[in-house]
């Protein structure tokens, strides 16, 4: 049961971090979802980060995880917005804007994924 309340906790954390980003990009640069984009990447690269560190742990690892990367940042990225998002861009006829995020999403948010490993594997 104590995992359960892990992960809950991080993604109750997580979720809200990811709401303020999208209230924040919102009012800071409407008319695109900015915020789960910047979401997205940033999940992306916390994530590569998050792994690097667990990997050179020697104990406690387990716990982390469940807490950062299932719960925390499990709540952080919005893979599910940015579904809708993009059939929201779709429905509006956007659809050169829509590939766009799509392209940028997914592929920035691999690369930054690799790039949080890196970085943890730079200073070890």
């Amino acid at each position: 049961m104590p995992n359960f309340i892990y992960v809950m906790l991080g993604g109750a954390f997580g979720a809200a971090g990811r709401y303020g980003i999208g209230v924040l990009m919102g009012r800071l640069l409407p008319g695109y979802p900015w915020g789960t984009l910047v979401a997205n990447l940033l999940g992306g690269f916390l994530m590569g980060a998050l792994i690097g560190i667990l990997a050179r742990m020697s104990g406690g690892q387990e716990t982390l995880r469940l807490l950062l990367a299932i719960g925390f940042l499990g709540g952080f990225t919005t893979f599910s917005s940015f579904a809708l998002d993009s059939v929201t861009m779709i429905d509006r006829g956007a659809w050169g804007a829509m590939m766009l995020y799509v392209a940028v999403s997914v592929t920035g948010s691999i690369l930054a994924v690799i790039a949080g490993m890196a970085v943890t594997r730079l200073s070890a």
